[in-house]
């Protein structure tokens, strides 16, 4: 028996995993174009 906020939870993180996938996927190609490493990028802006 799964409670429904479980259910949201799963349904967050698949969004999450889907979103974060379709983001890399189009700033790793500004990155090849650029040269600059995505995490280099966001460790200068923290």
């Amino acid at each position: 028996m799964t409670k429904p906020s479980s259910y949201f939870t799963v349904t967050m993180v698949i969004c999450l995993i889907y979103s974060m996938s379709k983001w890399i996927s189009s700033y790793s190609e500004l990155w090849s174009s650029i040269g600059i490493p995505p995490i280099v990028a966001l460790l200068l802006e923290r």
